[in-house]
């Protein structure tokens, strides 16, 4: 909650200064802004390379049956949830903020960054992420074990530049951003859109929830409220850490809790950490359309051209880094190579996530339980052996 804190006190110093600062103050935050910009976009790459090979290259090789009903229920929960947000905020957010996107300043002038210095990423986006497939698999199948610890070393290098440098700066960034929304005179109308997309993205998080724990409770012939109630204390602290993987101890505790055997909490609970992203996705999804309504250069597009960014979604943000806004990390480079979103668009998006990542990750945790449910009535169950139940015999 401290980097929420942070990320608001941002967006106010970014709005107090572009409405009233010197332009040369502006100035000096717009340069912060692209520069640090540069160090994110070369960074991207980078992260999806590392963590989705180490995630796929550490995924459990033994209770093959459990593994892929896992991951299955998994990846659909995040798809359906994803392509739920995309209809319900096509539909209710052009209609509940104002009618013209961000424009220029009406006597013309545009601030500048004093200068520019770029810093051209290694990789390509889809060639990292396929890159990160063919290894992960690769390592998985043969167990190479030196690829194995360079793909863990390079996450582990990564996320520290995350959590000791990109992510303790990023409220000096989202001050830039509204700096300049602030000068140009747009800033109210994209605080608008920030307050119908959180309270939009909060009752998409619930309404998902609730189909979840509905079909949990009829696949175990429980109460879905009873089920849901049941994890509410991993809902909270989901909040509170914004991490899925801070959460673990929480979660399996509730999960147990909700009568799931031991085994299957222990196996589900840790995968669905890194794996099932469904509230994030929604939180994504309705922030990228918020984003498309706001910028009159970016087009609102249709299911079929919005689907494969939601499957490419699913699997980018697979083992997404244990640190707040990792999902949105993740997701930057198809925003950009699949939606088009250009720096001003992404850094924008970057601001409507952050400032609402805990209720993503707080939905992701709690949906993990309703897996979990679903996994343990579909498991098989290991009746007593004989010399157990009778000593005697």
């Amino acid at each position: 909650m401290k980097l929420i804190a942070k990320l608001i006190a941002g967006i106010v110093l970014g709005i107090a200064l572009g409405l009233f600062a010197p332009d040369w103050i502006i100035q000096t935050l717009l340069t912060f802004k692209v520069l640090f910009g540069q160090l994110l976009f070369f960074t991207i790459p980078l992260l999806i390379l590392f963590f989705i090979t180490s995630g796929i290259a550490h995924l459990p090789t033994r209770s093959g049956r459990m593994l892929g009903h896992t991951l299955g229920l998994a990846y659909l929960s995040t798809i359906i949830a994803g392509t739920v947000a995309f209809l319900a905020a096509a539909l209710l957010v052009p209609r509940l903020t104002m009618g013209e996107g961000l424009a220029a300043p009406a006597d013309g002038t545009v601030l500048e960054a004093f200068f520019e210095f770029r810093i051209p990423p290694a990789l390509d986006i889809m060639t990292a992420l396929a890159l990160a497939f063919v290894f992960g698999l690769g390592i998985a199948a043969t167990g190479a074990t030196q690829l194995r610890q360079l793909s863990d070393q390079g996450r582990d290098v990564i996320r520290l530049l995350l959590v000791k440098v990109i992510i303790p700066l990023l409220p000096i960034y989202i001050a830039g951003v509204f700096a300049e929304l602030a000068a140009a005179g747009t800033v109210f109308r994209t605080l608008q859109a920030f307050g119908v997309i959180l309270v939009l993205s909060i009752a998409l998080h619930w309404l998902w929830l609730g189909v979840m724990f509905t079909l949990a409770g009829l696949r175990a012939q429980r109460s879905p409220l009873s089920l849901l109630r049941t994890m509410l204390p991993a809902y909270f602290t989901a909040l509170g850490t914004m991490s899925s993987a801070a959460t673990i101890p929480v979660t399996l505790q509730t999960v147990r809790a909700n009568g799931v055997d031991e085994a299957v909490a222990d196996f589900t609970v840790p995968l669905c950490a890194t794996t099932h992203l469904a509230g994030s996705t929604i939180t994504i999804v309705s922030c990228a359309v918020a984003v498309m309504v706001l910028h009159e250069a970016l087009a609102l597009p249709t299911l079929m051209t919005m689907l494969p960014f939601i499957l490419t979604l699913g699997v980018v943000m697979l083992a997404a880094p244990g640190v707040p806004g990792g999902a949105v990390m993740s997701a930057v480079g198809l925003l950009g190579s699949m939606l088009g979103f250009g720096e001003s668009a992404i850094a924008l998006m970057i601001a409507l996530y952050m400032a609402q990542d805990s209720f993503g990750t707080a939905c992701n945790v709690t949906g993990d339980g309703a897996i979990a449910v679903l996994v343990d009535a579909g498991a098989p169950k290991t009746p007593a052996s004989p010399a157990t139940a009778s000593p005697a015999a």
